[in-house]
């Protein structure tokens, strides 16, 4: 798997671009849609899917163009966090005006009961050999998720932990459907993955589980 991290937008999101067999997958398209689209562009990629590691304005801003692009994009999304997608308080404007137009992944497969059962099922029939893991990890919004891609070739999982874990730090829990207890609860989840894992957050520098187990006060 090839990744492209870049930051997009005001609050400098940091959205990537993960591709096989050129097929791509964005992770948090926040904003310019232009600078994503040119980067596909530039490296011969057909997009295939957005995965979203939460809802907040921040994360989102760039998919109503980008589905407009690429007519019938999927994107993935906890069942929680789509319902905030269109609430009120979930825009910023002028950078980050209200959205209501997004189209979400359906699922049609009536073995399929999660995001992380139609979303490991959508990654193999787009021919990856990488498998993805979807964590559950609510407290930054109430259905947050962390990504964990695995190539299986020898080279460290890669995490895409959006504003669940940070270098140092974490996510605030102080709006609307956050809860730091909850959020506690969510990074035992992440304290156990392989220390060698490069950690991509929603912002910021990247890391690895080794680093943020000896420096995060949030995991001692």
């Amino acid at each position: 798997m090839n990744r492209t991290t870049f930051e997009v937008g005001t609050f400098e999101v940091n959205c990537s671009i993960l591709s096989e067999n050129g097929k791509a997958i964005v992770v948090d398209p926040g904003a310019d849609a232009t600078h994503i689209r040119a980067e596909l562009k530039k490296q011969e990629l057909d997009l295939a899917a957005v995965l979203l590691t939460h809802a907040h304005f921040d994360h989102i801003c760039a998919i109503p163009e980008l589905q407009r692009a690429y007519p019938d994009l999927p994107v993935f999304i906890s069942d929680a966090d789509a319902k905030i997608v269109s609430h009120p308080f979930n825009q910023f404007p002028p950078d980050y005006p209200p959205i209501s137009d997004i189209s979400f992944y359906r699922r049609v497969r009536p073995f399929c009961r999660s995001l992380a059962e139609d979303l490991q099922a959508f990654v193999a029939e787009l021919g990856w050999t990488t498998m993805v893991e979807v964590i559950d990890t609510p407290g930054h919004t109430p259905g947050g998720v962390c990504y964990l891609f695995k190539t299986g070739d020898g080279k460290p999982d890669t995490l895409f932990s959006g504003d669940t874990l940070f270098c140092c730090s974490v996510g605030r829990t102080d709006f609307p459907g956050g809860d730091m207890a909850t959020l506690q609860e969510s990074l035992e989840k992440l304290k156990v993955l392989p220390k060698d894992t490069v950690v991509v957050p929603g912002h910021g520098i990247e890391t690895t589980i080794a680093r943020e187990l000896a420096s995060n006060p949030f995991l001692q």
